[in-house]
């Protein structure tokens, strides 16, 4: 028989380098986890929510560990326990106070340590802390919004928190950010946005996603928030940009570490912050512009 008749055919890989079963299966079921306990149990969201946030600092520490750079693991982990619960019980000075007191706490345990490459050791904690547990405790700010914490079920979805649907519709446009753009990308992809750091991100995906995310945007503003479609477009185009951002800013990370996904504990996504990439640089966007309306 010919050679080619009996070699096994290799397996084929998706355009796009992901197992797109494994990946729309896992991303559903976060999905679910993440807005069920939002909408009846907001403080079990933000408990679910931190348990990402150490999950992330654990798979950067690891990651940058491979350079040889350690950095201190225990004050890492305060903080980032400490800034979620701080950011959702005592608001935006409680968050800053708990960033302050994490980093100093990661100077001073690193400085007692006779070992070498201090400076480094402090640099990259001090970088985990505000990449991760600080950037997304925007997430919580929001949540809890100017009523304050929420401790108990809330069963009523007649009467949904504005802190609520705001952190809602900001999931939502990150996932429609990350899917639109997929999709698009795999489809028409041609030109790449930035071949050195994120070869696969091109400019079709990146028009894709402007336009799922507005399509999901501008009716979220208007019929979950009733706002004018306005506010819906800003949102959309801030929160494409903040998240587009955030995939190129984790993909260098990775590159400068010479690493694929910082884990493989998603299967079909990669690490829990190859799922945190967008959501972290785009909480504090969408805090941003969530304030601003709400003085106009």
């Amino acid at each position: 028989m010919p050679e080619g008749a009996t070699t096994p055919k290799a397996p084929r890989t998706p355009k796009a380098g992901r197992d797109l079963p494994a990946a729309i299966g896992v991303g559903l079921g976060l999905l679910i986890l993440v807005i069920g306990s939002m909408l009846f149990f907001p403080a079990g969201f933000v408990v679910v929510a931190t348990a990402f946030a150490c999950v992330g600092v654990w798979e950067v520490h690891r990651a940058i560990a491979t350079k040889g750079i350690q950095a201190p693991m225990t004050p890492i982990m305060v903080g980032a326990l400490a800034m979620p619960m701080s950011a959702y019980f005592a608001g935006a000075e409680g968050l800053l106070f708990a960033l302050v007191a994490s980093a100093g706490a990661t100077v001073l345990w690193r400085s007692l340590d006779a070992e070498p490459g201090a400076v480094k050791s402090i640099l990259a904690g001090v970088f985990t802390l505000m990449w991760i547990p600080f950037l997304l405790s925007f997430v919580f700010l929001m949540l809890r919004g100017e009523a304050g914490p929420t401790l108990g079920f809330t069963l009523d979805l007649t009467n949904i928190s504005p802190g609520v649907l705001e952190v809602l519709i900001m999931l939502l446009l990150v996932v429609a950010n990350d899917t639109f753009g997929y999709l698009v990308g795999v489809i028409f992809g041609k030109h790449p946005m930035a071949p050195k750091i994120s070869p696969k991100k091109s400019w079709e995906g990146f028009a894709g996603s402007l336009g799922g995310a507005t399509l999901v945007a501008i009716p979220a503003a208007m019929f979950l928030l009733d706002q004018e479609w306005w506010v819906g477009l800003a949102l959309a185009i801030g929160l494409v940009l903040a998240g587009t951002g955030g995939d190129f800013a984790e993909s260098m990370v990775k590159r400068e570490l010479g690493i694929k996904d910082m884990s493989n504990l998603l299967p079909g996504h990669g690490g829990v912050m190859d799922r945190l990439d967008s959501i972290l640089f785009a909480a504090p966007v969408a805090y941003a512009i969530f304030t601003v309306v709400g003085q106009l």
